[in-house]
């Protein structure tokens, strides 16, 4: 993976009127960011906790609809030395009710990403939409024997019997997410390598449990010559920038998720970082102004 190869129009694959690709360097560590897709989520979901009137009012400034909304999906490849890192997999291709989402298979190849030269896989977590993409039919054979599939020890374990007493999910996703994480494990275990607080995967690739939306809910830093970003998995959504308290409906313990939320938006808008999220619209990059007890989404400019 080359990022002058693949952040250019003629490379191999490119057959999509908008690019579903993002090339960034941090330092000497290489990013791609993929979209997924989008899926459509009730927009009460976004925040369960807030006033009704509230929510509909940040859905109107953000001139989005106020039953439904469209979700955004992002992954990440990262490389790092003499490893290409698969940071989740979104949602594959086995949920016809989604059909606009699932596509990071496909775009990766797209890409120019060689299944077979992926080295690791990092889970921020094992909701459906960020493992189902390794469940996908023939994956698995394409991936090398050695793949190593990263993911906190905690989050592994809660599987086992998850708890979702403090959800606000509509049915039937719990039973789905129980199902698909059920299969996940079934299928990788062999491959997996947990870790307990955090991990180095490759040089300047670092994966830290944050837990809040998932016991063992992760966060990937990256850092190379002084350049930092972070890949914030599902700790942030777009509305936790205005109002930061507000909880998702998909968090597992919803005061916690706040908790770390503020915490890493302070982190980031301290350091001045980049930030990517796995729910923010594509390509998601941005930087985090704060703004008394909130903060402010600042989008990258576009380097083309």
């Amino acid at each position: 993976m080359s990022v002058d190869n693949i952040s250019h129009l003629g490379a191999t694959g490119l057959d999509e009127l908008v690019p579903s690709r993002y090339a960034v360097q941090i330092g000497d560590i290489e990013v791609l960011v993929i979209s997924d897709g989008v899926l459509p989520i009730t927009a009460s979901t976004l925040a369960t906790n807030a006033e009704p009137a509230d929510l509909v009012g940040w859905l109107d400034d953000n001139f989005l609809p106020p039953e439904v909304v469209d979700w955004p999906l992002n992954v990440i490849v990262v490389r790092s030395g003499d490893q290409t890192i698969l940071v989740d997999a979104g949602l594959g291709l086995e949920f016809p009710d989604f059909p606009r989402a699932g596509q990071t298979v496909m775009r990766l190849e797209a890409a120019g990403v060689d299944l077979a030269a992926v080295t690791d896989v990092v889970l921020t977590h094992m909701h459906m939409d960020h493992v189902g993409g390794l469940l996908t039919e023939g994956l698995k054979d394409r991936l090398r024997p050695d793949l190593r599939v990263h993911a906190s020890t905690a989050e592994a374990e809660f599987w086992a019997a998850p708890d979702f007493s403090h959800t606000v999910m509509p049915q039937p996703i719990p039973d789905v997410l129980r199902s698909v994480a059920s299969r996940f494990l079934d299928e990788y275990r062999s491959r997996l390598r947990t870790f307990e607080t955090e991990y180095e995967v490759a040089p300047g690739v670092l994966v830290s449990r944050t837990g809040g939306h998932t016991p063992g809910h992760s966060v990937v830093r990256l850092e190379s010559r002084g350049e930092k970003l972070t890949f914030a998995g599902d700790a942030v959504f777009a509305p936790g920038f205005d109002n930061p308290e507000w909880q998702n409906g998909f968090e597992h313990d919803p005061e916690d998720a706040a908790r770390v939320r503020r915490r890493l938006l302070r982190e980031v808008a301290a350091t001045g970082e980049q930030l990517v999220a796995t729910h923010l619209p594509f390509p998601s990059v941005c930087r985090v102004a704060a703004v008394g007890d909130a903060f402010r989404c600042v989008p990258a400019v576009w380097d083309y």
